[in-house]
Protein backbone atom coordinates (compact mmCIF):
# COMPACT_ATOMS: atom_id res chain seq x y z
CA UNK A 1 0.00 0.00 0.00
CA UNK A 2 1.32 3.42 -0.90
CA UNK A 3 -0.56 6.67 0.27
CA UNK A 4 2.07 9.29 -1.11
CA UNK A 5 0.85 9.74 -4.49
CA UNK A 6 -2.89 11.50 -5.24
CA UNK A 7 -4.74 11.08 -7.88
CA UNK A 8 -8.79 12.50 -8.13
CA UNK A 9 -10.65 9.48 -9.67
CA UNK A 10 -12.64 11.42 -11.29
CA UNK A 11 -8.90 12.04 -13.25
CA UNK A 12 -8.98 7.75 -13.11
CA UNK A 13 -11.93 7.85 -14.80
CA UNK A 14 -11.88 10.29 -17.93
CA UNK A 15 -7.95 8.59 -18.68
CA UNK A 16 -9.94 5.05 -18.24
CA UNK A 17 -12.67 6.03 -20.54
CA UNK A 18 -10.51 7.55 -23.54
CA UNK A 19 -8.38 3.50 -22.95
CA UNK A 20 -12.18 1.69 -23.36
CA UNK A 21 -13.09 3.76 -26.24
CA UNK A 22 -9.75 3.06 -27.88
CA UNK A 23 -10.70 -1.14 -27.17
CA UNK A 24 -14.28 -0.39 -28.34
CA UNK A 25 -15.82 1.31 -30.65
CA UNK A 26 -19.35 1.15 -29.34
CA UNK A 27 -18.27 3.25 -25.94
CA UNK A 28 -19.76 6.49 -26.55
CA UNK A 29 -19.44 9.17 -23.69
CA UNK A 30 -22.62 12.04 -23.55
CA UNK A 31 -22.11 14.79 -21.08
CA UNK A 32 -24.08 17.76 -19.34
CA UNK A 33 -21.88 20.72 -19.86
CA UNK A 34 -19.39 19.67 -17.69
CA UNK A 35 -17.02 17.63 -19.75
CA UNK A 36 -13.76 19.56 -18.12
CA UNK A 37 -14.50 19.13 -14.61
CA UNK A 38 -15.51 15.33 -15.06
CA UNK A 39 -12.70 14.82 -17.20
CA UNK A 40 -14.36 13.73 -20.14
CA UNK A 41 -13.25 16.03 -22.04
CA UNK A 42 -9.73 13.70 -22.51
CA UNK A 43 -12.28 11.18 -24.50
CA UNK A 44 -13.71 14.19 -26.19
CA UNK A 45 -10.62 15.13 -27.86
CA UNK A 46 -9.63 11.82 -28.93
CA UNK A 47 -13.17 10.41 -30.18
CA UNK A 48 -14.88 13.72 -30.94
CA UNK A 49 -17.60 11.44 -32.95
CA UNK A 50 -18.53 9.70 -29.92
CA UNK A 51 -18.73 12.35 -27.88
CA UNK A 52 -22.14 14.15 -27.09
CA UNK A 53 -22.22 17.37 -25.52
CA UNK A 54 -25.97 17.49 -23.94
CA UNK A 55 -25.53 20.91 -22.90
CA UNK A 56 -27.15 21.27 -18.86
CA UNK A 57 -29.98 19.04 -19.10
CA UNK A 58 -29.16 16.04 -17.07
CA UNK A 59 -32.55 14.85 -17.62
CA UNK A 60 -31.95 14.48 -21.36
CA UNK A 61 -28.47 13.21 -21.05
CA UNK A 62 -29.81 10.14 -19.72
CA UNK A 63 -32.92 9.75 -21.90
CA UNK A 64 -30.64 9.92 -24.74
CA UNK A 65 -28.07 7.42 -22.94
CA UNK A 66 -30.93 5.16 -22.85
CA UNK A 67 -31.72 5.60 -26.30
CA UNK A 68 -28.02 4.69 -27.46
CA UNK A 69 -28.22 1.97 -25.62
CA UNK A 70 -31.46 0.06 -27.21
CA UNK A 71 -29.26 0.53 -30.25
CA UNK A 72 -26.74 -1.42 -29.24
CA UNK A 73 -24.00 1.00 -27.78
CA UNK A 74 -22.41 1.42 -24.43
CA UNK A 75 -23.04 5.38 -23.07
CA UNK A 76 -21.02 6.03 -20.49
CA UNK A 77 -23.22 9.34 -18.93
CA UNK A 78 -21.63 11.72 -16.72
CA UNK A 79 -22.35 14.81 -14.72
CA UNK A 80 -21.82 15.53 -11.43
CA UNK A 81 -23.41 13.48 -8.47
CA UNK A 82 -26.19 15.68 -7.44
CA UNK A 83 -27.21 16.53 -11.34
CA UNK A 84 -26.55 12.87 -11.76
CA UNK A 85 -28.86 10.98 -9.25
CA UNK A 86 -30.49 14.00 -7.87
CA UNK A 87 -31.79 15.54 -11.25
CA UNK A 88 -31.92 12.78 -13.47
CA UNK A 89 -33.69 10.33 -10.93
CA UNK A 90 -36.60 9.73 -12.88
CA UNK A 91 -35.15 8.88 -15.77
CA UNK A 92 -32.45 6.93 -14.33
CA UNK A 93 -35.41 5.19 -13.02
CA UNK A 94 -37.60 5.07 -15.76
CA UNK A 95 -35.95 4.92 -19.26
CA UNK A 96 -32.73 3.10 -17.61
CA UNK A 97 -33.38 1.00 -14.69
CA UNK A 98 -37.01 -0.31 -15.70
CA UNK A 99 -36.31 -1.39 -19.57
CA UNK A 100 -33.01 -2.91 -17.62
CA UNK A 101 -30.88 -0.86 -20.50
CA UNK A 102 -27.36 -1.00 -20.76
CA UNK A 103 -25.96 2.37 -19.09
CA UNK A 104 -23.10 3.74 -17.47
CA UNK A 105 -24.11 6.61 -15.38
CA UNK A 106 -20.36 7.74 -13.97
CA UNK A 107 -21.56 10.53 -11.42
CA UNK A 108 -18.09 12.76 -10.11
CA UNK A 109 -17.87 15.30 -7.47
CA UNK A 110 -19.78 13.28 -4.55
CA UNK A 111 -20.10 14.04 -0.99
CA UNK A 112 -18.67 16.60 1.27
CA UNK A 113 -15.25 16.46 -0.21
CA UNK A 114 -16.47 18.11 -3.59
CA UNK A 115 -15.21 20.87 -1.01
CA UNK A 116 -15.94 24.73 -1.36
CA UNK A 117 -18.96 24.42 -3.92
CA UNK A 118 -20.74 23.80 -0.40
CA UNK A 119 -23.90 22.09 0.85
CA UNK A 120 -25.98 22.80 -3.01
CA UNK A 121 -23.42 20.46 -4.42
CA UNK A 122 -22.72 18.15 -2.06
CA UNK A 123 -24.09 15.00 -2.75
CA UNK A 124 -25.04 12.74 0.21
CA UNK A 125 -27.65 11.07 -0.67
CA UNK A 126 -27.02 9.54 -4.46
CA UNK A 127 -25.64 5.68 -2.30
CA UNK A 128 -29.33 5.67 -0.74
CA UNK A 129 -31.22 6.79 -3.63
CA UNK A 130 -29.42 4.20 -6.64
CA UNK A 131 -28.84 1.14 -4.14
CA UNK A 132 -32.76 1.05 -4.41
CA UNK A 133 -33.20 0.90 -7.84
CA UNK A 134 -33.62 -2.30 -9.23
CA UNK A 135 -31.60 -3.88 -11.74
CA UNK A 136 -28.98 -1.10 -10.86
CA UNK A 137 -25.35 -1.80 -9.74
CA UNK A 138 -23.62 0.74 -7.59
CA UNK A 139 -19.67 0.98 -7.10
CA UNK A 140 -17.70 3.00 -5.32
CA UNK A 141 -13.92 3.38 -6.13
CA UNK A 142 -11.52 4.24 -3.59
CA UNK A 143 -8.73 4.86 -5.53
CA UNK A 144 -6.80 5.62 -9.35
CA UNK A 145 -6.47 1.96 -9.57
CA UNK A 146 -9.64 0.45 -8.29
CA UNK A 147 -11.63 3.00 -10.76
CA UNK A 148 -9.69 2.45 -13.84
CA UNK A 149 -10.78 -1.68 -13.11
CA UNK A 150 -14.29 -0.48 -12.60
CA UNK A 151 -14.19 1.48 -15.54
CA UNK A 152 -13.07 -1.08 -17.64
CA UNK A 153 -15.32 -4.08 -16.18
CA UNK A 154 -18.57 -2.78 -16.21
CA UNK A 155 -18.73 -2.18 -19.70
CA UNK A 156 -18.65 -5.95 -19.83
CA UNK A 157 -21.87 -6.34 -17.96
CA UNK A 158 -25.04 -5.76 -19.35
CA UNK A 159 -27.09 -3.27 -17.52
CA UNK A 160 -27.18 -0.50 -15.95
CA UNK A 161 -24.56 0.73 -13.51
CA UNK A 162 -23.97 3.39 -11.40
CA UNK A 163 -19.87 4.75 -10.17
CA UNK A 164 -19.72 7.40 -7.44
CA UNK A 165 -16.48 9.17 -8.32
CA UNK A 166 -14.48 12.03 -6.11
CA UNK A 167 -13.75 15.59 -6.75
CA UNK A 168 -10.69 16.24 -4.66
CA UNK A 169 -7.54 13.84 -4.97
CA UNK A 170 -7.19 11.03 -3.04
CA UNK A 171 -4.31 8.46 -2.13
CA UNK A 172 -3.23 5.73 -4.75
CA UNK A 173 -3.50 2.93 -2.39
CA UNK A 174 -3.11 -0.03 -4.58
CA UNK A 175 -0.37 -1.27 -6.63
CA UNK A 176 -1.03 -1.69 -10.52
CA UNK A 177 -0.67 -5.06 -10.56
CA UNK A 178 -3.74 -5.76 -7.73
CA UNK A 179 -6.60 -8.03 -8.01
CA UNK A 180 -10.38 -7.35 -8.03
CA UNK A 181 -13.63 -8.37 -8.75
CA UNK A 182 -16.96 -7.00 -9.16
CA UNK A 183 -19.62 -7.80 -6.43
CA UNK A 184 -16.61 -8.22 -3.66
CA UNK A 185 -14.54 -6.85 -1.19
CA UNK A 186 -11.27 -5.96 -0.42
CA UNK A 187 -10.15 -7.08 3.23
CA UNK A 188 -6.68 -5.21 4.17
CA UNK A 189 -4.70 -6.04 7.28
CA UNK A 190 -6.06 -9.63 9.42
CA UNK A 191 -6.45 -7.98 12.88
CA UNK A 192 -8.99 -9.06 15.28
CA UNK A 193 -9.88 -6.24 17.30
CA UNK A 194 -12.28 -4.70 14.87
CA UNK A 195 -13.19 -4.32 11.55
CA UNK A 196 -13.58 -0.43 9.32
CA UNK A 197 -15.50 -1.03 6.75
CA UNK A 198 -15.20 2.36 4.40
CA UNK A 199 -16.04 3.12 0.83
CA UNK A 200 -14.54 5.64 -1.47
CA UNK A 201 -12.57 8.36 -0.32
CA UNK A 202 -12.92 7.62 3.35
CA UNK A 203 -11.32 3.93 2.55
CA UNK A 204 -7.68 5.90 2.75
CA UNK A 205 -8.53 7.08 6.25
CA UNK A 206 -9.16 4.38 7.08
CA UNK A 207 -6.05 2.75 6.42
CA UNK A 208 -4.19 5.66 8.17
CA UNK A 209 -6.28 4.66 11.30
CA UNK A 210 -5.36 1.22 11.03
CA UNK A 211 -1.52 2.38 11.14
CA UNK A 212 -2.23 5.33 14.21
CA UNK A 213 -3.98 1.87 15.64
CA UNK A 214 -1.25 -0.41 15.72
CA UNK A 215 0.69 2.22 17.34
CA UNK A 216 -1.36 1.78 19.96
CA UNK A 217 -1.42 -2.08 20.87
CA UNK A 218 -5.02 -2.34 19.02
CA UNK A 219 -5.26 -4.43 15.61
CA UNK A 220 -8.06 -3.56 12.98
CA UNK A 221 -8.88 -4.66 9.28
CA UNK A 222 -9.70 -2.71 6.46
CA UNK A 223 -12.68 -3.60 4.57
CA UNK A 224 -12.75 -1.54 1.14
CA UNK A 225 -16.59 -1.97 0.13
CA UNK A 226 -15.85 -0.85 -3.78
CA UNK A 227 -19.34 -2.48 -4.72
CA UNK A 228 -22.54 -1.28 -2.89
CA UNK A 229 -24.72 -3.15 -5.19
CA UNK A 230 -24.82 -6.29 -5.08
CA UNK A 231 -22.90 -6.27 -1.52
CA UNK A 232 -20.27 -8.88 -0.62
CA UNK A 233 -22.40 -10.49 2.27
CA UNK A 234 -19.99 -12.90 2.57
CA UNK A 235 -16.80 -10.77 3.66
CA UNK A 236 -19.45 -8.87 6.05
CA UNK A 237 -20.50 -11.65 7.67
CA UNK A 238 -16.80 -13.37 8.31
CA UNK A 239 -15.64 -10.02 9.16
CA UNK A 240 -18.47 -9.73 12.08
CA UNK A 241 -17.86 -13.13 13.13
CA UNK A 242 -13.94 -12.29 13.66
CA UNK A 243 -13.78 -9.41 15.14
CA UNK A 244 -14.89 -7.73 18.30
CA UNK A 245 -15.74 -4.19 16.75
CA UNK A 246 -17.77 -3.16 13.81
CA UNK A 247 -17.03 0.69 12.11
CA UNK A 248 -18.27 1.57 8.88
CA UNK A 249 -17.20 5.50 7.11
CA UNK A 250 -18.34 7.21 4.26
CA UNK A 251 -18.63 10.24 3.00
CA UNK A 252 -22.43 9.94 2.88
CA UNK A 253 -25.53 10.37 5.10
CA UNK A 254 -25.14 7.60 7.52
CA UNK A 255 -28.94 7.15 6.30
CA UNK A 256 -29.37 4.34 3.38
CA UNK A 257 -25.35 4.46 2.26
CA UNK A 258 -22.58 2.34 3.18
CA UNK A 259 -23.08 1.85 7.18
CA UNK A 260 -27.08 1.08 6.49
CA UNK A 261 -26.13 -1.43 3.65
CA UNK A 262 -23.97 -3.40 6.37
CA UNK A 263 -26.62 -2.99 9.01
CA UNK A 264 -29.38 -4.59 6.99
CA UNK A 265 -26.68 -7.59 6.29
CA UNK A 266 -25.87 -8.25 9.90
CA UNK A 267 -29.45 -8.00 11.07
CA UNK A 268 -30.77 -10.82 8.87
CA UNK A 269 -27.32 -12.91 9.05
CA UNK A 270 -25.56 -12.41 12.68
CA UNK A 271 -26.16 -9.42 14.65
CA UNK A 272 -23.93 -7.00 16.16
CA UNK A 273 -23.91 -3.57 17.30
CA UNK A 274 -22.13 -1.30 14.34
CA UNK A 275 -20.91 2.56 14.69
CA UNK A 276 -21.70 4.63 11.51
CA UNK A 277 -19.35 6.91 10.77
CA UNK A 278 -20.90 9.58 7.76
CA UNK A 279 -22.62 12.26 7.56
CA UNK A 280 -25.89 12.77 10.47
CA UNK A 281 -28.43 14.06 8.80
CA UNK A 282 -27.13 17.33 8.08
CA UNK A 283 -26.54 19.53 4.58
CA UNK A 284 -23.12 20.26 4.21
CA UNK A 285 -20.66 23.56 3.97
CA UNK A 286 -18.39 25.14 2.15
CA UNK A 287 -15.27 24.50 3.08
CA UNK A 288 -11.55 22.52 2.20
CA UNK A 289 -12.29 18.78 1.77
CA UNK A 290 -9.34 17.87 4.27
CA UNK A 291 -10.94 20.32 6.74
CA UNK A 292 -15.01 19.24 6.22
CA UNK A 293 -13.74 15.48 6.79
CA UNK A 294 -12.55 16.26 10.14
CA UNK A 295 -15.39 18.34 10.75
CA UNK A 296 -18.12 16.07 9.80
CA UNK A 297 -15.96 12.99 11.53
CA UNK A 298 -15.58 11.08 8.77
CA UNK A 299 -11.49 11.06 9.31
CA UNK A 300 -8.83 8.57 10.37
CA UNK A 301 -8.77 11.02 13.92
CA UNK A 302 -12.75 10.46 14.14
CA UNK A 303 -12.07 6.18 13.42
CA UNK A 304 -9.15 6.32 16.27
CA UNK A 305 -11.25 7.75 19.07
CA UNK A 306 -14.14 5.38 18.56
CA UNK A 307 -11.71 2.97 19.10
CA UNK A 308 -11.46 4.92 22.71
CA UNK A 309 -7.78 6.01 21.53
Amino acid sequence: MRLDKKIATRQSYGEAIKDLGKENENIIVLDADLSTATKTEIFAKEYPNRFFDMGISEQDMISTAAGFATCGKIPYASTFAVFAAGRAYDQIRNSVCYPNLNVKICATHAGITVGPDGATHQMLEDIAMMRTLPNLKVFSPSDDVQTRFIIKEISKINGPCYVRLARTATPVIYDENEQFELGKAKQIGKGEDGTIFATGVCVAEALKAKEILEKKGVFVRVVDIYTIKPIDKETIIRCAKETNKIITIEDHSIYGGLGSAICEVLSEEYPKKVTRLGINDTFGKSGNAEELMKYFKIDAEAIVKNFGM
